[in-house]
């Protein structure tokens, strides 16, 4: 189309223009830099984890984990060159991974398995456990094995990855979805689920912390073996490198061996159960050999 009217030069515009063209965007705050600046490290806790991240009687955050993250939030400090604050902030298995990739979480201190579909999303550290996920039954039940499983009722946790292992599995089998552990756990100890389908250790703590751990066993057969890591931004370089220096140090130095035994082998706050948990052969060879490279 034809103007009818004479466009004016503007110079001065032009060259206004040009120079915002060539300003480059603002750099997003780093988590290192925000925690610099705000004196806090937000850490990411579930509240019946046992014995990775859990709630004493008085709902204070404790666990093998949150040991775990304390350390590395003293180390972050002294490389700022300041004391961090801790901040707990409450998470589930629903909402971790958006909490730590929107930035409200800094360190996931749960136990979260480090999988490649969570790594588009969020990035992990050196693993600190190694789980397989198995079945737990009532003793009294007639389930001795895989196959027995067929068209009964099994429970696990809403945002795990045994609810993925159900469906590759193919059993058959009518699956109940609950909030949390404890949820599903309650549901296994009062009949209205023949099965129990989580991480082995987690499934054992809920029995030691049973009124009869006598009454629940497990199935012998094995499925996925994963690697248990504490979770962060994806996108952070430079917290990824403090994070993983600080554990792969706790780990040679011996640190980590340590806390395990605090937490797997002794009694544990707040009812004194003892999980009687050995380290296994993988997580201390992976212990000997710390690296954040996965196992899948």
């Amino acid at each position: 189309m034809i103007s009818l009217f004479p466009i004016p030069r503007l110079p001065g515009l032009c060259c206004l223009l040009s120079c915002f063209l060539l300003i480059p965007p603002a750099q997003a705050e780093t988590t290192l830099q925000r925690m610099a600046r705000s004196g806090t490290a937000v850490i990411g806790y579930r509240e019946a984890s046992i014995p990775f991240s859990y709630v004493d009687q008085q709902n204070r955050p404790l666990g093998y984990t949150i040991e775990i993250c304390q350390r590395l939030v003293s180390a972050l400090g002294k490389q700022l060159g300041r004391e961090l604050k801790l901040e707990y902030r409450p998470v589930s298995p629903a909402n971790r991974i958006e909490l730590v990739s929107s930035g409200q979480v800094d360190l996931e201190c749960g136990s979260t398995t480090n999988n490649a579909e969570r790594r588009k999303q969020v990035a992990f550290t050196v693993p600190h456990f190694i789980s397989a996920s198995r079945f737990m039954v009532k003793a009294s039940s007639g389930l001795l094995e895989h196959g027995d499983l067929r068209r009964a009722n099994i429970v696990t946790t809403r945002g795990t990855t045994a609810e993925k292992l159900f469906q590759q599995l193919n059993l058959g089998a009518r699956l109940e979805v609950a909030p949390d552990h404890r949820a599903a756990f309650a549901l296994l100890e009062s009949g209205r689920a023949d099965a129990f389908l989580m991480d082995d250790i987690l499934l054992a703590s809920l029995r030691a912390s049973a009124r009869d751990p006598g009454q629940f066993r497990f199935l012998e057969h094995v499925y996925w073996i994963e690697q248990l890591s504490i979770m962060f931004s994806r996108d952070d370089p430079e917290l990824k490198a403090a994070v993983d220096k600080e554990m792969k140090r706790l780990a040679l130095a011996g640190d980590i061996h340590r806390l395990y035994r605090k937490w797997f082998e002794q009694p544990i706050a707040p009812d004194g159960i003892n999980l009687q948990w050995p380290m296994s052969f993988l997580l201390r060879d992976a212990l000997r050999h710390p690296s954040d490279a996965p196992a899948d």
